[in-house]
């Protein structure tokens, strides 16, 4: 029986094939995308070999996503399917910033575009109540305030809607004495540190975002403190600097998310600070601005990869303490503070000053701020 070498066979139309045929090595198959299927979502650390363009099928919920970032531990994967959520780093927002509670405030929450400078507008939201000297961090969804005067309540609203805030959870450990804490967040919980009127305390709490529940005790902070500025890389959380009745603090202070645990000092910033609140993050460093003792306009700078300290990367156009900051995916914003009511913005990808591009309605201070994604 003869037969025919691959070397006798320069091309052949797809027509005349008829039967079975061999199973094909699908590494010798070009020009389709790398395709993976999982019962989960993918994470922002899910690192596919095949980068960019890989498509990501969900086999419990349908869901499909297409990776358009594939820097290693930041992914950015793409919902492509009929439902939302599209995952990456949670430290920013990509669509508004929202402003809540403060001095003259009162119940009004307020919101600007991350992608044009202008003014805050109200969102038509109302906070249920005036909430002063209080944390806040921000899900996918919820922005969240932790704590306000005379209760250790935990309230939420919902992002792009005229939903308004609701109580949620209780503060486990402090109750009426945490105001003045702080806020920040992983992909999945709220936490909360610091605070203390008389008494300052070192306790950090976490609660979900997933379900309405009161916080738990989690850690503690190396120094007991208040008005402290608070971050997170995809797997930390960051207190910087705070204030006793005395002393204020330089410290910068890291905690893990991945367990309970206590915080570790990593480093310093620039300045021993009181009054900071808010804080800014990229997905590679986290920036604490403003603070008093006196007033100042600092932007510091820290990085996550490394524990090290701060550098003064930039100021922002007026001293300014008891403000609120937020992020977006390409600049960090001040917003307010006392005696000034001005939104600052600067670049998260070259060090450089702040430029004002816009206001709140209130003249105010001990606002609390939360970022759309």
């Amino acid at each position: 029986m003869s037969q025919i070498k691959n070397t006798m066979v320069t091309s052949l139309s797809s027509s005349k094939l008829t039967g079975a045929l061999p199973a094909v090595d699908g590494s010798a198959i070009t020009g389709v995308s790398p395709f993976m299927t999982n019962a989960s979502d993918p994470a922002i650390d899910s690192n596919p070999a095949d980068g960019v363009g890989t498509v990501w099928a969900n086999t419990t919920s349908g869901e499909m996503f297409v990776l358009t970032d594939a820097t290693a531990g930041e992914n950015v994967w793409i919902n492509v399917g009929a439902g939302t959520g599209d995952v990456h780093f949670h430290g920013y927002g990509t669509i508004s910033g929202y402003i809540s509670g403060g001095g003259n405030r009162g119940t009004t929450i307020e919101k600007f575009s991350f992608a044009s400078d202008g003014n805050a507008v109200d969102s038509g939201q109302d906070a249920s109540g005036s909430y002063s000297e209080a944390g806040g961090s921000s899900s996918s969804t919820h922005g969240y305030i932790h704590k306000h005067n005379g209760a250790g309540d935990i309230r939420k609203y919902q992002f792009n809607t005229s939903n308004n805030m609701t109580l949620v959870g209780q503060l486990t450990t402090g109750g009426t004495n945490r105001t003045q804490n702080t806020g920040t967040m992983s992909s999945t919980h709220g936490y909360v540190f610091g605070g203390g009127e008389p008494t300052e305390v070192n306790t950090i709490e976490k609660f979900s975002y997933s379900t309405d529940e009161n916080s738990s005790d989690v850690g503690d902070l190396t120094q007991a403190r208040r008005y402290a500025s608070g971050h997170c890389s995809y797997t930390h959380g960051y207190a910087a600097v705070g204030m006793q009745a005395p002393p204020n603090y330089n410290i910068i202070d890291k905690w893990t998310f991945a367990a309970s645990a206590n915080a570790t000092d990593v480093g310093d910033l620039t300045r021993t600070l009181g009054y900071t609140g808010g804080g800014v993050q990229s997905k590679t460093h986290g920036y604490s601005c403003g603070g008093s003792s006196p007033f100042t306009n600092v932007i510091d700078k820290f990085p996550f990869a490394s524990d090290s300290n701060a550098t003064d990367v930039g100021d922002l156009t007026q001293p300014r303490g008891s403000k609120s900051d937020c992020s977006s995916e390409t600049h960090g914003y001040c917003i307010q503070g006392a005696s000034h009511n001005v939104i600052d913005k600067w670049s998260l990808s070259s060090d450089g000053n702040a430029t004002d591009v816009g206001d709140g309605a209130f003249g105010t201070s001990e606002g609390h701020q939360c970022a759309q994604h």
